[in-house]
């Protein structure tokens, strides 16, 4: 299969950009189906208000979400990696675990 550079349109700030040919091997290779909506720049800032891990090779950390929170299976305080979603439960480590355990058993 061969591809060729294709012109999109980036969503966000409405500038053209490069799909190149290199990219869309990139993409059908990993079966990807949707091609990118945003240009370099407006999916970097977005990676940055999201506070998603920046792409390999790229220097810059991002900061880890930690939120206190109270665990529904025994109701001690505990802090999760990510920010909970409401009318879903949050477990601590311990029944995190022994949930975990029981339901592959």
């Amino acid at each position: 299969m061969e591809f060729q550079d294709k012109v999109l349109k980036c969503i966000d700030c409405g500038n053209d950009f490069v799909f190149t040919a290199g990219e869309q091997l990139f993409f059908h290779d990993k079966q990807f189906k949707n091609e990118p909506k945003r240009c370099k720049a407006c999916k970097t800032k977005r990676v940055a208000v999201l506070g998603a891990p920046p792409a390999q090779g790229q220097t810059h950390r991002y900061t880890k979400v930690e939120t206190q929170a109270v665990c529904s299976g025994c109701g001690k305080q505990t802090t999760v990696p990510f920010r909970p979603t409401q009318g879903r439960p949050v477990f601590c480590r311990e029944c995190f675990q022994s949930r975990r355990t029981a339901a592959s058993a």
